[in-house]
Formats: C-alpha cells, structure tokens, sequence
C-alpha cells in the first residue's frame, strides 16, 4: 500500500503541477483540502479526473462517500486498491 501512496502523491504534485513539493513532503495521513495541502474545490476535480483516467474508477462528485476518500493520500490509495480495474 505504501507504493500505491507515493504514486498518489506523484499524481498530486504532476496533475496539479505542485512545483515546490516533492512527494517526501505530502504526509500520507494529512489532510488533501483546507489544512494539508490546502486543497480547492478545482483541484479536487482535476485530480478526480486524473484518477478516474489512470486507473479506470468511476467517481461520483455529488457523493459524500467519495468526498470521505479524498481526505488524505492515504484514503484516496486505499479506495483506489479497492477499486481499480486490473
């Protein structure tokens, strides 16, 4: 599981082009939005996106499951273990 969170770290930082951030720098259990990171609405789209196209999940935006899962890297790669396609 734990190279799975470094490849969502990775994701991160490339799809929101988080220049000055490495992935040693994003703590697995941090919060992705307003602490953490500090994350917006946009950035929660676009790595929704992302996600949805690199490992073939289907995410509803509306749903307050899939707002649980983007509370940290480490949540967001364990639904991503769960439900990627092979």
């Amino acid at each position: 599981m734990q190279q799975l969170e470094e490849e969502v770290k990775q994701v991160i930082i490339d799809v929101l082009q988080l220049e000055d951030i490495t992935p040693a720098d994003i703590v697995s259990d941090a919060p992705l939005f307003v602490d953490g990171l500090g994350l917006d609405s946009i950035d929660a789209l676009e790595l929704g996106v992302a996600i949805q196209k690199r490992y073939g999940i289907s995410l509803s935006a509306d749903s307050a499951e899939t707002r649980n899962h983007f509370a940290s890297v480490r949540t967001l790669a364990a639904m991503i273990a769960s439900n990627r396609k092979k």
